[in-house]
């Protein structure tokens, strides 16, 4: 979690048992930290090793996120690694450039649970899950989708070219606009008064019921979403039902990559097992070594994405094979077949593929290149669908030193075409422009 006017934390909660020494601090609104710098105003969200909270600085007279790590000493240990990460990200851009989180502090705060390591980021927006799911899981017109892999690729440019970082777990969950979809949870855009004093009564009255029902809530999702041993290849998912696609015009699509906490340094890997699952690189499950280039892969799924609503990869375990086998079969039945060197050369080859390089438990491949899967199931006009193919075709490469690089995929002409959308776009700003003047 980080930094967020909002999170996944609307549908689960952390629930009251982690509350306890080595766990979470319980923080109530007016609590103050930091010799009383900053003050707790509503909570953000929530993550395994933390919550996060929406603070006003004092000093500053400005809005932050407080993200306060458990107290447990492997708690304290990988917030140490990622203030580490993040310190070494906000020294390289002073000007605040490389669209990448901002630390502002850092400190340890002491309570009755232990100490907690508190670290203190810039206040940004919601995340591109967010909005992906705010626009119905719809696709996102082409043009926006351009300007936020533009911030995302610059994020990635400076953490490889620049740091040597691998970020290995980009997604869009981990991804945040600069400010909020809607306005008025935006505490600057809405003027918002902050909280200086701790509110009478109590702030956890009503908690306990509300964690018992999302649970519960939680458990009965669960229990319809489960599916049939059946596998779904790339060919046989659902077409997209049709929904009404929101008007996303108003908002700025600028955006910043955040959440360092599984980052790490290129020569300086401490994990094998690294990104989510849906986002995850075939080197990272056939651990064959990993390097930048699997950012890239989980970078051209978010892209995906974000123009169709739906998850490029989603793979399942079904009757004789597991997920990670279910994922490389979907992956040769968008990308085509693995070369036998890459599909036979990881640690655990063996596990999923026979000596010619083909899968063992799943044997017939419904092959759907992504510039048909484009035009055919999500309906973008063959064009539009052929130059967007050629653009992430390349960083879904299965070889991954032949992915392109962030800076080279800046340079690429998919990012600079300019459509007659984004033409009248630019012309009824400048009209704006010249009626001010």
């Amino acid at each position: 979690m980080s930094c967020s006017s909002s999170s996944g934390s609307d549908e689960e909660d952390e629930g009251f048992d982690a509350y306890r020494k080595g766990g979470y601090h319980a923080v109530r609104i007016g609590d103050q930290f930091s010799g009383g710098r900053y003050i707790a105003q509503r909570k953000l969200g929530w993550g395994q090793f933390s919550t996060v909270w929406l603070a006003y600085d004092t000093r500053t007279s400005t809005y932050v996120a407080l993200k306060i790590q458990k107290s447990a000493q492997q708690f304290a240990q990988a917030a140490l690694h990622e203030i580490e990460l993040l310190q070494a990200a906000a020294d390289g851009d002073p000007a605040n450039t490389k669209c990448v989180v901002r630390l502002i502090d850092e400190f340890k705060h002491t309570g009755p649970n232990g100490q907690h390591l508190c670290m203190v980021l810039e206040f940004l927006g919601d995340s591109l899950l967010r909005l992906i799911r705010y626009n119905r899981y719809k696709g996102m017109e082409l043009n926006k989708v351009r300007e936020i892999c533009k911030c995302i690729l610059t994020g990635l440019d400076y953490l490889h070219r620049e740091l040597g970082m691998i970020h290995s777990d980009l997604k869009p969950e981990n991804i945040l606009l600069c400010s909020s979809i809607d306005p008025a949870k935006d505490p600057i855009r809405s003027k918002l008064t902050p909280i200086l004093e701790k509110p009478e009564g109590n702030q956890n009255g009503a908690a306990t019921m509300n964690v018992i029902e999302k649970k519960l809530k939680r458990r009965a999702r669960r229990a319809v979403a489960k599916i049939s041993g059946r596998r779904v290849s790339i060919v046989g998912l659902s077409e997209t039902p049709t929904k009404t696609k929101r008007n996303l015009d108003g908002i700025d699509m600028r955006c910043k990559v955040v959440d360092f906490g599984n980052a790490c340094w290129y020569d300086n890997k401490f994990a094998e097992e690294i990104q989510t699952r849906q986002y995850r690189a075939p080197e990272v499950i056939l651990q064959s070594g990993y390097a930048f280039s699997v950012d890239m892969w989980s970078f051209a799924c978010t892209a995906f994405e974000l123009a169709t609503g739906d998850m490029l990869f989603a793979p399942k375990d079904g009757n004789g094979y597991g997920e990670d086998e279910d994922h490389l079969a979907l992956m040769m039945e968008l990308l085509g077949k693995m070369p036998r060197k890459i599909a036979i050369g990881g640690a655990r080859s063996k596990d999923y593929f026979d000596r010619h390089g083909d899968l063992k438990r799943i044997r017939r491949l419904k092959y759907w290149p992504l510039d048909r899967l484009l035009t055919d199931k999500y309906k973008i006009p063959q064009e539009e669908a052929r130059e967007f193919a050629d653009f992430l075709c390349p960083i879904l490469d299965f070889a991954p030193e032949k992915r392109p690089t962030a800076q080279q995929c800046l340079q690429h002409p998919w990012l600079n075409l300019r459509t007659q959308d984004n033409e009248d776009h630019i012309e009824g700003q400048m009209s704006k422009l010249q009626i001010k003047n």
